[in-house]
């Protein structure tokens, strides 16, 4: 994944080859000539990258070089190196999820995975762990496998145990675990690490997401704020204290959170919206109190067991295809590499940002299929 993330990356990006008396197109036939042209081409070819071999900024103007880089050099660019880091990542339940994608991702780049198991999945996500069903879904691009090197039971409903209602602690699917809650699985972390560097929230959950917020209880309401938004607070808060400085924390987001989406109601929307804005708090407060930067990745549809208790997942992958300004599917793995960057020292001046991940849906204000436009 390193090399793969690396490829991309160039330290300096040169300008386009376009000459000042290009500068001004007047009629609709050059727009259109222009378009033609770039859609035909894989980019300004005949401009090369500009590469210094002294600091930018260096007073002694003899010792900057300026030079073109050949593609034909090999790759260019920064790897992400998460080596010695280790990452703890909440929600992850099967091998086909947005968190799944994340902890490749952290592992292919180096990092130690821990992750927490919502409590009655736990055990069916060990037992497939375990008999070798995620296998295929474990290989790093080097051909090894990734290795979680401990599952925690988690319900980051619940904030401590005093919080547990006696129906729940008397439920069977929590039989058999103990120390799930929030407080209890910092605890533990301590206990048997020490110290973490990244924190990843990848958990949503919207009882009433099928109803439309006019038919939403509150109590409904609420939960879906308590298990989508407020879980990433107290995971944070309950962290902080044993994540060592300059780590990194994200969560995931839907562009729900600013935009109407018919469908996906029950307070999800509104939980995301939450979300957004208390990464922008987080930021600022984990950043001053323990130099820990917070963002959050607004990823677009992905047909995950989770998600299709929306109902309409695929309806809304199509959309996203149809519409999006990059005609492709979106792949988990596309998230999981934009999460190793956000973690890593590449990005250590980015923080409180929202980052769309989403084939550039997000930018969109018309739907191209639309049958009102399509004639």
């Amino acid at each position: 994944m390193g090399a793969s993330a690396a490829a991309g990356m160039q330290m300096v990006a040169a300008r386009p080859c376009i000459s000042a008396s290009q500068g001004m197109l007047t009629s609709r036939a050059a727009v259109s000539r222009i378009g033609r042209a770039l859609s035909t081409t894989t980019g300004f070819a005949t401009c090369p990258r500009i590469c210094y071999s002294s600091p930018l900024g260096s007073s002694k103007r003899s010792g900057v070089a300026i030079r073109a880089m050949s593609s034909e050099s090999g790759p260019q660019g920064l790897p992400i190196d998460l080596r010695g880091k280790r990452a703890f990542i909440a929600g992850v339940a099967d091998d086909n999820g947005y968190g799944w994608a994340i902890a490749k991702a952290l592992a292919a780049a180096g990092a130690e995975i821990l992750v927490g198991t919502w409590v009655p999945a736990l055990n069916i996500f060990e037992t497939s762990l375990r008999r070798g069903k995620f296998d295929e879904s474990r290989k790093l691009p080097d051909g090894s496998l990734m290795e979680i090197v401990k599952v925690y039971p988690l319900d980051a409903v619940y904030d401590s145990p005093e919080d547990v209602p006696e129906d729940v602690k008397g439920n069977k699917r929590y039989a058999g675990s103990s120390n799930w809650t929030v407080k209890e699985v910092a605890e533990s972390v301590k206990n048997d690490f020490g110290s973490i560097d990244i924190l990843v929230h990848s958990l949503a959950n919207g009882p009433e997401v099928t109803k439309p917020l006019l038919e939403t209880s509150r109590r409904g309401y609420l939960a879906a704020l308590s298990a989508s938004s407020y879980s990433f607070v107290s995971l944070l808060q309950h962290f902080l204290p044993i994540m060592n400085p300059g780590g990194a924390s994200i969560s995931l987001t839907y562009i729900a959170s600013e935009r109407a989406i018919p469908g996906y109601g029950g307070g999800m929307s509104s939980a995301k919206a939450a979300l957004e804005s208390d990464t922008k708090v987080l930021a600022f407060e984990a950043g001053r109190k323990g130099k820990i930067r917070v963002n959050t990745i607004s990823a677009g549809p992905l047909g995950s067991r989770a998600a299709k208790a929306i109902g309409f997942i695929e309806k809304m992958i199509e959309y996203s295809y149809v519409n999006a300004p990059l005609q492709k599917e979106l792949l988990a793995d596309e998230v999981g590499n934009t999460a190793a960057f956000l973690v890593s020292p590449l990005a250590s001046a980015i923080t409180g940002s929202t980052v769309y991940v989403d084939n550039g849906l997000n930018t969109m204000g018309l739907a191209v299929d639309s049958p009102t436009i399509s004639s």
